[in-house]
């Protein structure tokens, strides 16, 4: 909860409703009305602001998706960008980090944040287009990058081209990775089952046990971790998900989905299907990740040790393949 009373939900009224219906707006959702009445329509463009966003679409308004709406207030243009602490989010950065990369400046993950990698695609694209070279994006930077709208050196930006340049000429076993487990609550004796038999293999495991998944991606970060498997336990909407927004996606953390998807719904019986989405934890991570929402509680725990071995399967086999042919 804070200040708004988030989540806001159907139901609810309030200044917060009235807010709310003003930036779906501003978004290109409108729910068509300004009351201050959270009511199916609104639901409605909230659904579809969320699948625009690739976050969870359940209806309601909760921290992931008030973060993402604020987030959208921003065009490039609008303000200047820098590196600065906390670091910078909004649709303006995600705009320049495609524009970046598509024309061959290597601004990392496209996920709207403004880091060092970001900062240093715009130095270097300031000094080829002879601006001063200072990481801030401003009304000369936006001059540059305006005339040369529409050119590309590739289908594909250069981090993606990074990524899977990595991944296709090392691979490696099992045995040199820096793996790390999370899990949010409910699923520690699966996550410590899977680490140990991960630790056999030879692996460096860091196991998460907290609720916080943006201290999940903090630390998965800091230690240098080489991919994360993240699990939760779900009553429906099954899926194992990793990092895509529009202009970008991760071809690990797909590779990988890929494969535990496969397994997972061998051993639940239940389909798994692997989804390209932008939540936080995948978002934040700077490895290859995915997020896992593997099923009701007593169908997890009853299955614990099948289900188990079937990520340890999926992550031996991602190691040795970790993209898929057709990419």
């Amino acid at each position: 909860m804070n200040d708004l009373g988030l989540p806001l939900r159907e139901g609810d009224t309030g200044p917060a409703i009235r807010d709310l219906h003003r930036r779906l707006a501003a978004a290109g959702f409108s729910p068509g009305t300004d009351s201050d009445r959270f009511d199916l329509d609104t639901v409605n463009a909230v659904r579809a602001f969320q699948a625009s966003r690739r976050i969870v679409e359940d209806g309601s308004v909760g921290r992931h998706t008030w973060n993402a709406l604020i987030e959208a207030d921003n065009r490039l243009g609008d303000r200047m960008l820098y590196l600065r602490s906390p670091m910078t989010r909004g649709d303006d950065v995600t705009d320049l980090q495609q524009r970046l990369g598509s024309l061959g400046f290597d601004a990392g993950y496209v996920d709207g944040i403004f880091g060092p990698d970001t900062e240093h695609a715009v130095r270097s694209f300031q000094a080829n287009q002879g601006v001063t070279p200072d990481g801030v994006v401003g009304p000369d930077t936006i001059a540059a990058l305006a005339r040369l709208a529409g050119k590309r050196s590739g289908d594909k930006t250069i981090a993606e081209v990074k990524e899977a340049e990595m991944l296709r000429h090392n691979v490696a076993g099992v045995g040199d990775r820096r793996i790390v487990l999370g899990e949010t609550g409910g699923l520690p004796t699966l996550v410590d089952a899977l680490a140990r038999r991960l630790r056999l293999d030879g692996a460096e495991i860091l196991t998460l046990h907290h609720p916080d998944l943006s201290k999940h991606a903090r630390t998965a970060n800091d230690w240098a971790g080489t991919v994360y498997m993240g699990l939760a336990l779900a009553d429906d909407e099954y899926s194992i998900a990793y990092f895509q927004t529009e202009g970008f996606v991760s071809a690990g953390g797909q590779g990988l989905a890929r494969h535990a998807s496969r397994r997972v719904a061998e051993v639940l019986q239940t389909d798994h299907p692997p989804v390209g989405m932008r939540l936080p934890i995948l978002r934040e991570t700077r490895m290859p990740a995915i997020w896992c929402r593997v099923g009701h509680p007593t169908n997890v725990v009853e299955k614990g040790p099948s289900l188990a071995a079937a990520l340890h399967s999926a992550l031996l086999t991602w190691c040795s393949e970790p993209l898929d042919p057709t990419d």
